[in-house]
């Protein structure tokens, strides 16, 4: 693949837009903190992925996914989280996507896992910063529009657009109804961290469906489950214990079809 045809193609898109909050957001706080902590999630994300390829002994190894991987991570830890964190942040998320595997592709979105994962090990102080949390509300814009790039390029428009409809949805009514602190998120930077999420990280090809039906569901399952989360728990492991839980549906989905096949062939030669 051509340097252009990168650049065409969704991880293209999806670098291009990482790397382009990466430089909004540090030059809007002023400080080159979230750069450095771009670069160091980036070069361990690299680093952990070829040594897993390598030790897979793939004959093809490659790496623009644990960029990706390493971007996301940067940019919704604290700016000012320590390189250890970070380091270790990203190291667990490219892990588990070569430890997590069905037919060779990984089950639970990497990202979503590693983050997930920092909250209890690390108690990970995660601003979403990336997502222009902290800067005037007319950034989102650039959520919206790099997110309407991406839905595009990746043909997820029913799944992002069954996710914002169902989740947004809930948490009007659950705040109507003084359930938890639903109003909260639907302010910034909860309303960012949303955004941010459903664009980039609820899309992610690998683990989540094609078919455009199964995107409806799958987007519905993350989002009445992240809600559910919220409403009891509040904090800050929703959206990732949404999308989980909905990369935990598609897998079994995918799975229980194989396994009915199988058990039919076999009962056919009993």
């Amino acid at each position: 693949m051509t340097a252009k045809q990168w650049l065409q193609s969704p991880k293209g898109y999806v670098t291009m837009a990482m790397i382009a909050y990466l430089v909004i957001a540090s030059l809007g706080s002023h400080s080159a903190a979230g750069i450095m902590n771009g670069l160091i999630a980036v070069v361990v994300s690299l680093l952990i992925d070829y040594l897993c390829s390598r030790a897979e002994k793939r004959k093809r190894i490659v790496l623009d996914g644990a960029v990706i991987t390493g971007l996301i991570v940067s940019l919704v830890l604290s700016s000012t989280a320590s390189w250890l964190i970070l380091s270790a942040t990203a190291a667990m998320a490219v892990i588990s996507k070569h430890l997590i595997v069905y037919k060779k592709k990984p089950v639970l979105n990497p990202a979503a896992l590693g983050l997930l994962l920092s909250i209890p090990l690390f108690h990970a102080g995660q601003s979403w910063w990336g997502a222009f949390g902290d800067l005037p509300v007319w950034n989102i814009l650039f959520l919206l529009a790099g997110g309407y790039i991406i839905s595009n390029r990746v043909q997820k428009y029913p799944q992002v657009f069954a996710f914002f409809a169902v989740f947004f949805l809930l948490l009007l009514v659950m705040g109507v109804l003084h359930i938890g602190e639903a109003s909260d998120a639907l302010r910034p930077p909860f309303i960012n961290a949303t955004l941010f999420f459903g664009f980039f990280m609820l899309t992610d090809p690998p683990t989540s469906p094609a078919k455009v039906k199964d995107q409806i569901v799958f987007g519905i399952a993350v989002a009445v489950t992240g809600a559910v989360v919220y409403a009891i728990f509040g904090g800050l492991t929703y959206l990732f214990i949404g999308l989980l839980a909905g990369n935990i549906y598609h897998w079994l989905k995918a799975r229980l079809p194989l396994q009915l096949s199988k058990e039919n062939r076999y009962n056919h030669f009993k």
